[in-house]
């Protein structure tokens, strides 16, 4: 059995903005990561067996790094973020007022890139280009 840890040369990030409340940050989170492994098969490991052979779904197959920042970094992250070209998702204050993934395109839709109100931002690439994209946020405490 090989030992060795696994070194992954991609890196998944949460980014949340510092003001949030504990529930809307675990929100946020499971919203964000949630659109990464629909577009990027690549960060999804094999499916889970226990040792009585019952099987569970597949998850990600590397860690994913949760930050927080504040607004300002979070906007200048989301803009570094898209001037990579980076797979993304994002999460804007105007989300908690929905209740529906058709009432969150919407509103979404309904602001320009410059004027979204962002909470949360999911990134995922090479190791380098998502360091540089969470450059000045700090580990989620």
């Amino acid at each position: 059995m090989n030992t060795e840890p696994i070194r992954f040369d991609t890196k998944i990030a949460v980014l949340l903005r510092a003001d949030l409340e504990p529930w809307q940050r675990l929100n946020v989170t499971s919203f964000l990561v949630s659109g990464l492994g629909t577009q990027v098969p690549e960060v999804i490991g094999e499916p889970y067996e226990d040792a009585d052979g019952v099987p569970y779904l597949p998850m990600f197959r590397q860690p994913v790094m949760v930050f927080e920042a504040t607004k300002e970094t979070l906007t200048t992250a989301h803009t570094r973020a898209l001037s990579r070209a980076l797979p993304r998702a994002v999460f804007t204050s105007d989300l908690f007022a929905t209740g529906n993934d058709r009432d969150n395109r919407a509103a979404v839709r309904a602001v320009p890139t410059a004027d979204l109100d962002l909470v949360g931002l999911a990134v995922y690439g090479p190791r380098n280009a998502v360091d540089k994209v969470v450059k000045g946020a700090r580990m989620h405490p």
